[in-house]
């Protein structure tokens, strides 16, 4: 399999680090989740089902020596879907062996990285991979094999620097299920490289915080992590979509001021080998509101503009949504006990009025439990050039009751 590669080497190395005693820490998560789809499907050869149970674990191991110098972690994550065959998965999210220097640090194995500070899309956020199948905000990831370092300046900053030797490729719904979009994936994609999965990637970023700026340069060079998709048909006639994934390279930029109750966001990126060189970007602000109501809580508005200039031949650039958008948002943070929290938010497509739209609550309750409430929305997709077109009747929420351990 793809991770026992990473995770050989990390025994190898990390073997000697045994012989010395150590803290371990074990925590985690079990949740379960139902999934209410309130409209029946759009396509014949789906399941109509309208309730998606589902159980998630978790677990998270680390072990520390030398005063926490070194550690190894190993977060592996497991979900088991009663409808969906594809979102009954396996993954190992992080398997690594970290060592923390005076002022470098050294990371090799599974590991999930987060670039990026705007609400509404992470243009410049490519080091792993979507778990799609988890849930459609790109907010999950997969794990994904590296070598890392990183090395900190005292007055200029700190440069990371990336290399994957594997790619890990996008997970999907399965045929029948729900969320697939107009067609079936097929789970064997395409490699512009004739290296495949194994086409090494390497990336860097330069970050900094400078007075009240913090401000990222990245670069990547690499499969990308959004496929295009190749309409393809077999023997009976049906047609699928196969994904194809191509080599990139890829400059980003990422930016956010902070002044009193004010939040500057922007990201943007420009990107080669999908067709013609593109730039994208997504700017805006959040503001907040403390103790709103002669309250201990507070109320963030946000909103940003989202523009795309890729290739809209689909043969060349992937598919996208943000192409020219407005996002607005609302965060509501009670700060109790209870950690009570609300997120929502409407992407609008200036050119077909097609919207996205979420919601989400969560709040705590006992010492180690936690409700969660997720609403996604499909609105005015109708016309045959939206892009979520074939999810328009796959609205949905999802309801989980996890507990931490």
């Amino acid at each position: 399999m793809y991770w026992k590669y990473p995770a050989i080497l990390i025994l190898i190395m990390a073997a000697p680090l045994f012989s010395a005693a150590g803290e371990f820490d074990f925590r985690g998560e079990i949740s379960a989740e139902m999934r209410i789809f309130p409209k029946d499907v759009q396509f014949p050869d789906q399941d109509n089902y309208h309730f998606d149970p589902s159980v998630k674990i978790e677990p998270e191991f680390i072990y520390e020596l030398d005063s926490g110098n070194d550690r190894f972690t190993f977060i592996p994550f497991f979900r088991y879907d009663l409808e969906d065959d594809n979102r009954t998965h396996f993954d190992i999210r992080e398997l690594n062996w970290i060592h923390f220097g005076s002022n470098w640090t050294f990371l090799v194995g599974n590991d999930i990285v987060f670039w990026g500070v705007a609400e509404s899309r992470h243009l410049v956020d490519i080091i792993n991979q979507i778990d799609f199948v988890e849930d459609i905000d790109n907010e999950d990831k997969l794990g994904q094999p590296m070598v890392f370092f990183s090395y900190e300046m005292e007055k200029y900053g700190a440069a990371e620097f990336y290399f994957m030797p594997y790619f890990r490729k996008r997970t999907f719904p399965s045929a029948d299920a729900r969320l697939r979009g107009p067609l079936p994936i097929s789970e064997d994609p395409e490699y512009e490289s004739d290296l495949d999965e194994f086409h090494p990637d390497f990336a860097f970023r330069w970050f900094s915080t400078i007075n009240e700026l913090d401000i990222g340069l990245s670069f990547f060079y690499g499969t990308s992590r959004e496929p295009i998709f190749l309409t393809e048909t077999r023997d009976n006639g049906s047609q699928f979509f196969r994904p194809f994934y191509q080599i990139i390279n890829q400059v980003g930029l990422d930016a956010q001021w902070t002044r009193d109750a004010w939040l500057l966001k922007l990201e943007t990126i420009g990107r080669g080998g999908q067709g013609s060189y593109f730039f994208a970007t997504v700017f805006g602000f959040e503001y907040t509101f403390f103790q709103v109501f002669n309250s201990n809580a507070d109320l963030g508005i946000l909103s940003e503009y989202l523009y795309d200039g890729r290739d809209e031949n689909l043969e060349f650039a992937p598919p996208t949504f943000f192409d020219n958008d407005v996002f607005a948002g609302l965060r509501y943070t009670l700060n109790d006990i209870e950690d009570t929290e609300f997120l929502a938010g409407l992407t609008t497509d200036t050119k077909t009025g097609e919207m996205l739209g979420f919601i989400e609550a969560s709040r705590r309750f006992g010492e180690n439990w936690v409700a969660e409430i997720e609403t996604r929305l499909f609105l005015n997709s109708d016309g045959e050039q939206d892009i979520f077109e074939g999810f328009k009747d796959d609205s949905f929420i999802n309801i989980s009751i996890g507990r931490y351990f």
